[in-house]
């Protein structure tokens, strides 16, 4: 006699989700850091749905859902980063009608994860430019508006190592008009 599962309202959403979008369980595990195995026992019910406050954040995130649609989430006791280039991120996908997954799989399957984390708020943007610019590409962004984000990084990720950015704006000025220098010579 077969084993009756029965599927929690978490295993149904993310089984109806992978079949809407006509995503391989395969590629949406990649994408939220699980094995193949993990997203099949969701489904299947096979074990309890992940109260993993990250898991379930990733899921979320691919999904394009408030974590709190699952009713296993608990509200997370680390901070949210909310940055403005992330935000702005998120409103070119959505001006574009560009869902979660299909600007996901656009990035090599190694960067996915990442790229997850970042647009739940866990992770800032990557400081290398290369990166950013793989990022703006996918968006269809100009040069500019990638190096604008870029130069706005810097500013953050010195002003956090403990740099006055206002008391020396003259030398980072300079720095950051040779890095647009170097960026358009390379165009």
């Amino acid at each position: 006699m077969a084993k009756q599962i029965i599927k929690t309202t978490s295993s149904q959403m993310v089984e109806q989700f992978l079949e809407r979008n006509g995503l391989h369980k395969k590629d949406f595990a990649q994408m939220i850091g699980v094995t193949l195995s993990y997203v099949y026992n969701l489904i299947d019910n096979a074990m309890p749905f992940s109260t993993r406050t990250v898991t379930l954040e990733r899921i979320a995130t691919v999904m394009e859902v408030k974590p709190e649609n699952f009713e296993e989430y608990k509200i997370p006791q680390e901070p949210i980063l909310i940055d403005k280039n992330v935000e702005m991120i998120k409103g070119i996908l959505k001006s574009k009608k560009m869902s979660t997954v299909n600007f996901l799989k656009a990035f090599p399957r190694n960067k996915r994860l990442e790229m997850v984390d970042i647009l739940r708020g866990a992770l800032p943007l990557p400081i290398d430019y290369k990166q950013l610019n793989m990022i703006g590409q996918i968006l269809g962004m100009s040069k500019d508006e990638i190096f604008n984000i870029w130069s706005e990084r810097i500013k953050q990720v010195l002003s956090l190592n403990g740099m006055d950015i206002y008391g020396n704006s003259t030398l980072i000025d300079a720095m950051l008009e040779c890095a647009q220098k170097v960026n358009k010579d390379k165009i």
